[in-house]
């Protein structure tokens, strides 16, 4: 689960991580009357699930009470498209306004779970205010890591190290040092996935100060945090996404045309390759689950349809827990439900794998079956180019 930039930046504060004073804004008055209670220079934020909010114009620094009404004026309620939110944008529906700061330097700080070797691992780099992305690709050499033993913690000489690694003074390097150990308690404490500070600034006066906060959480970690868990904003994630949750499914779009409805995640990544290979592209991926039963059927059915790229289904089931009759009457209440109008494809095997063919059969329904997983992505792809 992602947060906004003022969101995370309230956890930062509660571990003693330096950040800019701020206050979120829901409309323009709340903007320009933040604007004047923080003071000159001020800057105003698009608050969206996104970087790249300056380039597309979604930040602006402003010096008197005219020029913040025009800045909020302009942001809130803007569609804005960044590389992060792809073509469609993202609708900003709320604002940071924050203090100006002067800035000497700015660097990059990053902290993740490194899924390779286990651990967290700490990035930092001296090209700040950049995309990570962009620096791997160009200039890996200035990418510095420090793995974190989880038995010992991160270790005052890691950080040390990092900050004379980034040309930091030896004042500055303790700062810094509090700095990282602050941002690794919040991480570690909150169960955090990621947590990203770009840029991480040296002010004129020698301090470090967060200028912006991009901070993930690991779903399975939330029911440990319910004040996290009340940060969500579902206005920031697909919506059906979020409907998938409300019905235990997991659910990722895509940018293909071929829903997927597969149960067990390693069939149903087995499942898209199978479409790939056959030309074609999948439009989700869906895992409805061992235990799933006709409601959760056709609600991963109905997830599916709402997308309007899709323009063929694969169903892809190999029935142990879920029986193959019950899948089966999901997917015919759940077409005679919606009217379904695309082609559907079904390959499934397993327990009750007889009668779940015959209620297929049997539902009157246009129904392409398939004998094996490959033969079904084929028949789906071919579908789909015909529709």
């Amino acid at each position: 689960m992602n947060v906004h930039e003022h969101q995370g930046k309230d956890l930062l504060r509660r571990y003693g991580v330096a950040v800019p004073e701020g206050r979120a804004c829901f409309t323009v008055d709340e903007a320009v009357a933040a604007a004047e209670a923080l003071g000159f220079p001020c800057v105003v934020k698009a608050q969206i699930h996104a970087g790249g909010r300056g380039k597309g114009g979604g930040v602006k620094l402003v010096k008197d009470v005219a020029a913040a009404r025009d800045a909020a004026t302009a942001i809130l309620g803007m569609t804005l498209v960044t590389h992060q939110t792809g073509p469609k944008g993202r609708l900003v529906k709320r604002l940071l306004v924050e203090q100006g700061c002067r800035i000497a330097r700015e660097l990059y700080l990053g902290m993740v779970v490194d899924r390779g070797v286990g651990r967290v691992t700490v990035m930092a780099s001296t090209e700040g205010g950049m995309e990570i992305e962009e620096v791997a690709a160009r200039s890996p050499e200035k990418i510095l890591r420090e793995i974190v033993d989880p038995a010992v913690g991160l270790a005052a000489y890691q950080g040390r190290r990092l900050g004379f690694a980034l040309g930091l003074d030896k004042e500055q390097v303790g700062k810094f040092v509090r700095f990282l150990g602050g941002l690794y308690r919040c991480f570690t404490e909150c169960d955090g996935s990621l947590a990203e500070i770009n840029p991480l600034v040296v002010t004129e006066d020698g301090d470090l100060v967060a200028l912006d906060a991009k901070m993930g959480f690991d779903d399975n970690g939330l029911f440990r945090h319910a004040d996290i868990r009340e940060l969500r904003d579902t206005n920031e994630e697909d919506a059906r996404e979020t409907e998938a949750a409300k019905h235990d499914l997991s659910y990722i779009a895509l940018d293909g045309n071929i829903g997927c409805m597969v149960n067990g995640a390693g069939l149903a990544m087995a499942t898209m390759d199978s479409v790939q290979g056959a030309g074609g592209e999948p439009a989700n991926f869906l895992d409805v689950g061992g235990g799933a039963n006709t409601e959760k059927v056709k609600a991963a059915f109905k997830i599916i349809l709402s997308d309007e790229a899709v323009q063929a289904i694969f169903i892809n089931i190999f029935g142990g827990i879920l029986r193959c009759d019950v899948l089966a009457e999901g997917v015919v209440e759940a077409a005679r439900e919606v009217g379904l109008q695309v082609p559907l494809v079904v390959r499934m095997e397993g327990t009750n794998v007889e009668q779940g063919k015959r209620i297929l059969a049997d539902s009157g329904l246009d129904i392409i079956a398939a004998g094996n997983m490959r033969e079904g992505a084929e028949r789906a792809v071919a579908a789909a180019g015909r529709a």
